[in-house]
């Protein structure tokens, strides 16, 4: 699933929420492609790291990829690259899920 838009922020992140919920309800094993994500601020970490905790706590697991840099460095940053599963490519992300 690719991340619409540019930014995941303050401004957005709970309509995001809102708009994945149905998503996150029917598929156990989701990857976010954020290829065209260019920021995010600690709303739209918040909101991707809601999405982690709900899909684990249903026995399913989230991973992202296509990681632009800015996005990578926040990640680094704030030691969420130790949460998440990050992959380089989609193909990378969803063949893990059979490991």
């Amino acid at each position: 699933m690719t991340i619409p838009g540019d930014n995941l922020d303050t401004s957005n992140a709970g309509q995001f929420k809102s708009s994945i919920a149905p998503v996150l309800d029917v598929n156990k094993k989701v990857a976010f492609d954020l290829a065209k994500l260019e920021f995010v601020d600690s709303s739209g970490l918040g909101a991707i790291l809601s999405c982690l905790r709900l899909l684990n706590h249903a026995g399913g697991d989230l991973k992202l990829c296509q990681m632009q840099k800015p996005v990578r460095v926040l990640f680094e940053l704030v030691r969420m690259h130790r949460v998440f599963d990050i992959y380089e490519t989609r193909e990378d992300a969803v063949t893990a899920f059979a490991d």
